[in-house]
């Protein structure tokens, strides 16, 4: 397994069919729909940031993709393959890291490539180049608990890239971070991304970080989640959080900020926000 950057998450995989979907979790008198007729398209290589309410069926979106939750309506597809349950292809990052704690940072990033029978000093070598590019060379030899809220996030990406996923999926992965952490980490996680740029769908409820990551915002409703507007961000890459200033981000973070406070079960808007609304 010989970890090359060019060889990660190529532009050629990872595009994302999400028709008619819905999902409904619990059973009996408790059952509750969680996710109503969602329906797009996320296209090879593009970072998709899904914004919504608490409650709005992010999480759960994120979960039908990676397999854990069936759905209940529609059609869920990876390079035109359904999701029947989850796949190394599709790798997911939560918001605590599942690291294991008796294990050292690099034992971590290869426990992968391990369980799929690959010899230590292969491993080890791919493991150590994945730290490399997230920043983290020198601390191959450390455990979790000797390392940051920051650094053990980077340490989770690079257990997940290790395993070239055609699909990164994100649950809010910075949000018990710090805010100077997390302003960090969102760089951090750009930087990857442009050396490595897998399909990405991130779930959050920060409009500034899903402005400031994003290609594309996914706008939920409250529960049931249904598509409120799905807008093509203009900022050019690669960024910097000056981004934050500019009066197009904050114009959109405006209208983003209208979106959300829309009324529960009012109707959608447009499926396409256009850049000069």
């Amino acid at each position: 397994m010989n970890i090359r950057i060019s060889d990660i998450g190529t532009n050629s995989v990872g595009r994302i069919e999400i028709a008619g979907v819905s999902i409904s979790l619990g059973a009996g008198a408790d059952a509750f729909e969680a996710v109503r007729g969602l329906d797009f398209t996320i296209l090879p290589g593009e970072f998709i940031c899904i914004l919504g309410p608490s409650g709005c069926g992010k999480s759960t979106l994120l979960g039908a993709l990676a397999g854990h939750l069936p759905i209940t309506a529609g059609e869920l597809t990876v390079d035109g393959q359904p999701i029947r349950g989850p796949s190394p292809d599709r790798g997911m990052v939560f918001q605590q890291h599942t690291l294991f704690p008796w294990k050292r940072v690099r034992d971590n990033v290869a426990f992968g490539p391990k369980m799929r029978g690959l010899a230590k000093a292969e491993r080890n070598r791919a493991a150590d180049a994945i730290l490399k590019l997230v920043g983290l060379s020198g601390f191959e030899a450390f455990y979790p608990a000797q390392l940051s809220g920051g650094m053990q996030q980077r340490v989770e990406i690079a257990r997940v890239l290790i395993n070239q996923p055609r699909v990164l999926l994100m649950d809010e992965p910075f949000s018990a971070l710090d805010a100077q952490t997390r302003s960090m980490m969102q760089e951090v996680l750009l930087d990857i991304w442009s050396k490595i740029p897998t399909t990405t769908v991130f779930v959050t409820h920060d409009i500034d970080e899903a402005l400031f990551l994003a290609d594309r915002i996914v706008v939920m409703s409250a529960r049931p989640g249904s598509l409120i507007e799905d807008i093509a961000l203009p900022f050019g890459r690669p960024r910097s959080h000056d981004l934050v200033t500019e009066p197009e981000f904050v114009r959109l973070k405006r209208h983003v900020m209208e979106l959300l406070r829309r009324p529960e079960g009012s109707a959608p808007l447009a499926r396409l926000s256009p850049l000069g609304m």
